[in-house]
């Protein structure tokens, strides 16, 4: 689950996913071992609703590659919330 402390990475929100949060990039504090699944959760608890709707159709990207759902972040990691329209054609969830 994500938490404060331990490690911190970078979210960036491209075209819809800007668009729900109002923001191009964020930072997130989160503890050892969280995946990228649970930094999922913890983004729309954030945001809230509108980023829910655009999280249902978009690829999450590590580092600028493909990842999935069980990936376990590290301190500095980038990660890319990528809508459809964005190439991010996986639905992630």
């Amino acid at each position: 689950m994500v938490t404060s402390a331990n490690l911190s990475v970078t979210v960036l929100f491209f075209a819809t996913a800007r668009l729900a949060t109002g923001t191009p990039r964020t930072s997130f504090e989160a503890t050892p071992g969280t995946t990228v699944a649970e930094l999922a959760e913890a983004l729309v608890a954030r945001y809230g609703n509108g980023l829910a709707d655009v999280m249902a159709s978009c690829a999450l990207w590590v580092n600028g590659e493909p990842t999935d759902p069980g990936h376990v972040l590290a301190t500095g990691d980038e990660v890319a919330v990528l809508p459809p329209v964005s190439g991010g054609c996986a639905r992630f969830r």
